[in-house]
């Protein structure tokens, strides 16, 4: 590692920017040298980090005045390919959180970018950094092939969380905008590229625009023959029944998340038990001579389990070993692009109602 810390600007200043901010304060090879905001988010944030950060409208502005190594962009997704492409400029490494873009072509221009331009890109799946999702995915790998995989995330939101809903639906759906971190576990546990997408959407809410959606359902096939589906809604109006289901099916048997208190009543719109695993129950599929179970269902406890704040610090030492260490992160891009590619072509499914190929979006 380098002596010297990397300096580092936040651009976004709300839940994200504020998780990654304080996260930077406790990561050793980063000082944050400044807070991006067009609004008093960062004022806010200033307060709650109890620094004295400068404070920035403008992002290229705050490159130049505090000559920044590395930029974390942590803002609305529509604004992620235009602030990334920035910083890559400006020479800057770049940690963005999800989805890279809103579209496969602008994903593709920021890793290209950034390739250019000889700087590390790493993008914000914080589910890749959690142990117990880790080995919920290499579980998943004894399972025998096809796999099918069955994941949802709902938000039953009120108050500033459906706010914050609302101006998120500007930019992506749910099955895009939440549907990029699932998307990226069902590719690793298939080990297989993703091949075609079905989906369904509806728009629940008159407090949203005619054409976005606010509940999806897609159904994505593999070329190995595996399948899995997602599910993501927004809104008051959203049930909590069954709003938590993360497991994998194969052959021989099956591996469930089962989170009794993160997937309980009022848990929904709780961003800190979106990642909690809480346990894992692995079944065996084997019968005996008399065609009774030949093993009794494991569980697996996770007793130490980090908090999203922990998880935001893992993923920031991940950014500054990339960055001391010139990792590799071709394929880290290469699935997030892929990812993205199906939330995306789920959404097209959406509103031209047929079955797309992921080839028409790669």
């Amino acid at each position: 590692m380098a002596n010297k810390p990397l300096r580092v600007l936040v651009v976004g200043c709300g839940n994200m920017g504020a998780a990654h901010s304080l996260a930077y304060q406790q990561v050793d090879e980063f000082t944050l040298c400044g807070l991006v905001a067009r609004g008093a988010s960062k004022v806010r944030l200033k307060a709650q980090l109890a620094a004295d950060i400068p404070l920035f409208d403008d992002l290229p502005q705050a490159i130049k005045e505090t000559q920044a190594d590395a930029v974390c962009i942590a803002t609305w997704p529509d604004s992620h390919e235009a602030l990334a492409l920035t910083a890559l400029a400006a020479g800057c490494h770049v940690f963005l959180e999800k989805p890279l873009a809103t579209t496969v072509s602008g994903a593709k221009r920021v890793v290209a970018t950034a390739k250019l331009a000889g700087k590390k890109l790493v993008v914000g799946y914080i589910l890749r950094h959690h142990p117990v999702w880790q080995r919920f995915i290499q579980l998943s790998h004894g399972l025998g092939k096809p796999l099918a995989m069955r994941m949802n995330l709902n938000q039953q939101s009120s108050g500033s969380a459906w706010h914050t809903h609302k101006m998120l639906m500007q930019s992506l759906s749910p099955i895009v905008d939440c549907g990029v971190h699932y998307l990226d576990v069902m590719c690793q546990m298939a080990q297989s590229s993703p091949l075609s997408v079905s989906a369904i959407g509806v728009r629940l809410s008159d407090e949203i625009a005619p054409k976005q959606f606010n509940y999806g359902q897609l159904q994505v096939r593999f070329e190995d023959g595996s399948v899995g589906w997602y599910e993501a809604g927004w809104g008051p109006m959203m049930s909590q029944t069954a709003f938590f289901i993360k497991d994998v099916i194969g052959p021989q048997g099956s591996v469930s998340i089962v989170a009794r208190e993160a997937g309980g009543e009022g848990q929904s719109a709780n961003v800190e038990a979106h990642t909690r695993t809480e346990s894992l129950r692995i079944h065996h599929a084997e019968l005996n001579a008399q065609g009774e179970f030949a093993h009794q269902d494991e569980w697996v406890t996770a007793s130490d389990e980090p908090d999203h704040f922990a998880l935001c610090q893992r993923e920031q030492q991940f950014f500054a070993r990339a960055i001391f260490d010139d990792s590799d992160l071709s394929l880290h891009q290469q699935q997030a692009i892929e990812s993205l590619a199906v939330v995306l072509a789920a959404d097209l499914a959406v509103r031209e109602q047929r079955t797309v190929l992921i080839k028409e979006m790669l």
